[in-house]
């Protein structure tokens, strides 16, 4: 199993859907990811794949569940893992999700789709945009508060510190299906602005259904309840305890399914080096029109007016 540990280069893609155990640094995260496909081939339905821009300020996260485990969805993750490559510069997680939902739907492969969590942090406002297309909700520990919640547009419309999509948030129309069920679709997402010490957790439902001796079933509430057990100061040992613990539950009942766990903290790690003038061309080049409203919170005046307004 990879057990590799560094900070990302510029422009570098990391991705999978094998065994893979990892952890690495970009500014602003520290992720560690384990993923742990069903069977003997070491590839399964699970996709991760993580990049970092080439100027260090946004770091982009994909995590896709393909329907079905195992080998026998190895080919359609491939295409997948591919198509996130070829669309991994689309900073919008929203147009991300539109591009791959259609290259899926244009050549279906009998009926398979995956549910997939895309997700774009910017570094210099702190904020993780996340949207999700019918996949498992990401866990976040508040050090603020001292408790964990679920990320969600629910949350997001309760939660001040949350900011939705003012353009995509229809509730009265089909949207945020997995990818490869329907075209057109819509999409919607959220931000959310990490403080420190603040912990995400992603995952796939290979971690949510999985079952004890007694053939209960984790699910949310008690994946929730372990994380909240096992501590949360550092993302490697956080997730090797969770990963030890969903383990010990389980007991001798058979794995049924792929399962993978990436665990995101927030670090210190600094923006290379520019003028205020330099990074907000930069950050505006990059970010476009967003529909996002973000915050500018800890910005010099000079590197924000850029980013009040968002949108590609």
């Amino acid at each position: 199993m990879d057990n590799s540990h560094y900070v990302a280069r510029r422009m570098e893609i990391v991705d999978g859907n094998g065994v893979r155990r990892r952890t690495f640094a970009t500014p602003g995260l520290d992720i560690w990811v384990d993923s742990r496909p069903l069977g003997r081939g070491g590839a399964g339905g699970d996709v991760h794949s993580i990049s970092m821009c080439g100027g260090g300020h946004v770091t982009r996260l994909a995590l896709a569940d393909v329907a079905g485990h195992g080998e026998s969805v190895d080919g359609f993750a491939s295409v997948l893992r591919m198509l996130m490559r070829k669309y991994m510069n689309i900073l919008d997680p929203t147009r991300f999700a539109t591009a791959l939902n259609r290259e899926l739907t244009r050549d279906p492969q009998a009926g398979l789709f995956a549910a997939a969590l895309l997700l774009t942090y910017l570094a210099p406002t702190r904020h993780l945009i996340i949207c999700n297309a019918g996949h498992a909700r990401p866990l976040r520990y508040s050090a603020r508060r001292g408790s964990w919640d679920v990320l969600d547009l629910e949350t997001a419309r309760a939660c001040p510190s949350l900011k939705c999509s003012r353009a995509r948030y229809h509730l009265d129309r089909l949207a945020n299906l997995p990818l490869g069920v329907l075209e057109p679709i819509e999409y919607e997402q959220f931000a959310v602005e990490l403080e420190d010490g603040d912990v995400v957790v992603l995952y796939t439902d290979g971690v949510t259904e999985s079952r004890d001796e007694a053939g209960h079933m984790l699910g949310e509430h008690g994946l929730l309840a372990l994380v909240d057990r096992l501590g949360w100061d550092d993302r490697v040992g956080l997730g090797e305890r969770l990963v030890d613990a969903i383990d010990a539950r389980r007991g001798q009942s058979a794995v049924t399914d792929d399962r993978t766990l990436i665990v995101i903290k927030r670090n210190r790690i600094p923006l290379p080096r520019h003028s205020q003038r330099r990074t907000a061309r930069a950050l505006a080049k990059l970010i476009g029109r967003s529909s996002i409203g973000l915050t500018d919170r800890g910005l010099p005046n000079r590197v924000a007016d850029p980013l009040v307004t968002l949108g590609r």
